[in-house]
């Protein structure tokens, strides 16, 4: 006996908790086993809607009315699982009619197994229409399965969006053979295509690719964090020390600056970050660069201190007030200044200036590959990168991945 309230209930858990971990990947304070812990709560309610059969697709299906990815990832697990055309036909004209809906699909792809996900990702990748093209090559990405003739067909495509994500799957793939239409893509004239053909270029280790990324970075594009940090991550330590100077010495880039200190890994500048953890503006963030150097996590190792008195941050109950962005800083620890200074005084002898350090460890495959495992997300991805970028070719392992499915690879 099928009870309506429960499983309209798990449709409604499996679309919430998944904006939640659409979040969580990218989150300060998610280890890979918070992660896969959030990702098995998406899973008992995806399996709830299984169980339910035909009822469970219908609510899912109703639930597309609400144009939100949680409600087309949940929709497109049971559709892509059940092989039903119709079904995936009904998920596909929300997404056609609101194309920013397409990481739920993608995502869902993403979370069958490579197996149930082969046939979909055929269709996707042989179709002619645009964005099916799109969904499959972001499918078989995230799958890290490398779609052959199809990507290299679709960086060249005249359609701009899936040339962007094409560009992205490259440098995901390690796809090196394509770093001349790479190559050729760092002078387009649409951004998207430009940051995305530098992105992988960094990454793949096209020396071309670091000035376009610094351009971007100075001239505000919106993902100037992650394209400044690929491009330290490509420098040498004194070319990363001048670009970070560079960035310290205009107040709209000083807040990169703080990040890049602890992308370089260079432990001279911790002295430096201290003084950062005294502007309640940067605090937080020049703790998250001062764990990333040290390896220390501040909560855990009573290194934080409480919220400073007369500090707002995020949206606040004012009516009035127009500022309703989120604290970007939300989930990071308040360091402790003062705390911080004392262990530092003491343990500043154990790391060498100019060598680059994540997590404590000066950055080799193996420390490196230890990060992956055992660091949070931020970390892990930088790790995964950092790993990428030491292997040419190799596919850059993938942090958002389900949890459950990146603890066994990481066995």
């Amino acid at each position: 006996m099928i009870i309506e309230d429960i499983v309209s209930q798990h449709a409604e858990e499996a679309a919430f908790l998944w904006l939640l971990r659409s979040h969580a990947i990218r989150q300060p304070h998610y280890a890979l086993k918070d992660l896969a812990k959030l990702d098995d709560r998406v899973e008992a309610h995806l399996d709830g809607l299984r169980v339910a059969g035909e009822p469970g697709w219908e609510l899912c299906k109703a639930a597309l009315g609400n144009e939100e990815a949680g409600e087309v990832f949940a929709a497109s697990v049971m559709a892509f699982e059940s092989g039903i055309e119709a079904r995936i036909q009904a998920v596909l004209n929300v997404v056609t009619a609101k194309p920013e809906l397409i990481d739920g699909m993608v995502s869902a792809l993403g979370w069958v197994t490579r197996e149930q996900a082969s046939p979909h990702l055929q269709r996707f990748l042989s179709s002619h229409v645009h964005l099916h093209r799109q969904i499959g090559l972001a499918g078989c990405a995230v799958h890290r399965v490398d779609p052959k003739q199809a990507l290299t067909q679709a960086v060249t495509s005249r359609n701009l969006t899936l040339r962007a994500r094409a560009l992205k799957a490259v440098g995901e793939l390690g796809r090196r053979d394509l770093l001349g239409a790479v190559k050729e893509n760092l002078k387009e004239e649409d951004e998207s295509v430009r940051y995305w053909a530098a992105w992988s270029g960094a990454l793949l280790g096209e020396p071309a690719a670091i000035p376009v990324l610094q351009r971007l970075v100075e001239a505000g594009h919106p993902q100037r964090e992650q394209a400044c940090a690929l491009a330290l991550r490509r420098m040498a330590v004194p070319e990363g020390q001048a670009w970070l100077k560079t960035l310290v010495s205009a107040p709209n880039t000083i807040r990169l600056a703080v990040q890049a200190a602890g992308v370089i890994g260079d432990p001279s500048n911790i002295p430096w970050l201290i003084q950062q953890i005294g502007d309640p503006n940067l605090a937080r963030v020049a703790g998250e660069s001062f764990s990333f150097i040290t390896g220390l996590d501040l909560a855990y190792d009573d290194l934080d201190t409480d919220k400073p008195e007369g500090i707002e941050s995020g949206p606040t109950e004012n009516p009035e007030d127009e500022n309703v962005e989120m604290d970007a800083d939300e989930d990071l620890p308040w360091p402790h200044p003062q705390l911080i200074e004392k262990w530092w005084a003491t343990h500043r002898m154990e790391l060498m200036n100019g060598t680059r350090y994540l997590l404590g460890k000066p950055m080799t495959i193996d420390s490196l590959t230890e990060a992956v495992k055992n660091g949070k997300q931020r970390q892990r991805r930088a790790a995964a990168i950092e790993l990428a970028m030491r292997q040419p070719g190799i596919a850059l392992f993938n942090c958002s991945a389900p949890g459950f499915r990146q603890q066994k690879l990481l066995v």
